[in-house]
């Protein structure tokens, strides 16, 4: 069974994180070579949780030059680093510590701090590294809720409609919670999107996302359309059940 043009089909989620493993891997090591340094923005949550552990061991520890990789994050949840919920302590857990990156090439959300001075210090962070332009990254890897959100931007909310800033804070009605997000014109800048889906949960949303006519902000990874870049899915078996051609 196949996908649609630009999706990657694995069998099972394990399948799913050593194939993204070793396409962020390559990714990194191309734009090192290419620009010298690379800059990555990361996806919190379950599903890149296993990539992470496996690009922090071998091949990976050793093979790419970590002082030139810079990480960011696409979004944070307003809690502390040692919060179970933070994408940062999740990160740090599972990649940062345990690879020789350099703590200054660790650009983080700080979850800890009110919401408003979050998202001004790293969209200060981020003016800085991108020397004031709209931010390039090398790489924005994503993922999809069940809702089809994707980093914070869900459905018809007022981070689907801000053009101007880099980083948004604000109150996510569904949640009943705040979040610090990287906005849509920075995702759309990227030179390459990777989404990340696995799980029969996502399913439903997926089949929204592949199937409707045009880009909704009811389901906002459908907006995910890079202005000048690449775009690839790598999706499990169960997330794909509603994409996939029936076999001939």
């Amino acid at each position: 069974m196949t996908g649609p043009p630009g999706v990657t089909i694995l069998a099972n989620p394990e399948a799913l994180a050593l194939c993204v493993a070793e396409s962020v891997s390559g990714l990194i090591r191309r734009s090192i070579h290419m620009r010298g340094a690379v800059f990555v923005a990361l996806a919190g949550g379950d599903t890149p949780r296993r990539i992470y552990e496996i690009l922090a061991g071998e091949p990976y520890k050793s093979g790419i030059d970590w002082e030139a990789v810079h990480l960011f994050f696409g979004d944070e949840r307003m809690v502390p680093p040692e919060d179970p919920a933070s994408n940062y302590g999740m990160i740090s857990r599972e990649l940062t510590s345990r690879v020789p990156i350099p703590a200054q090439n660790i650009h983080r959300i700080r979850g800890e701090i009110e919401v408003h001075d979050a998202a001004k210090e790293y969209e200060g962070e981020v003016r800085r590294w991108f020397k004031g332009a709209r931010p390039r990254f090398d790489l924005v890897l994503l993922g999809v809720g069940e809702d089809g959100h994707t980093a914070s931007l869900f459905p018809d909310t007022e981070a689907l409609r801000e053009g101007e800033k880099n980083v948004l804070g604000y109150f996510v009605p569904q949640l009943h919670s705040w979040r610090v997000t990287l906005t849509l014109p920075v995702l759309l800048n990227a030179r390459e999107i990777l989404f990340v889906v696995a799980g029969r949960r996502k399913a439903l949303a997926l089949e929204g996302i592949f199937h409707q006519p045009a880009p909704s902000p009811l389901l906002p990874a459908s907006m995910i359309k890079p202005t000048d870049g690449g775009l690839q899915w790598f999706i499990d078996q169960d997330a794909a059940s509603l994409i996939m051609d029936a076999p001939a």
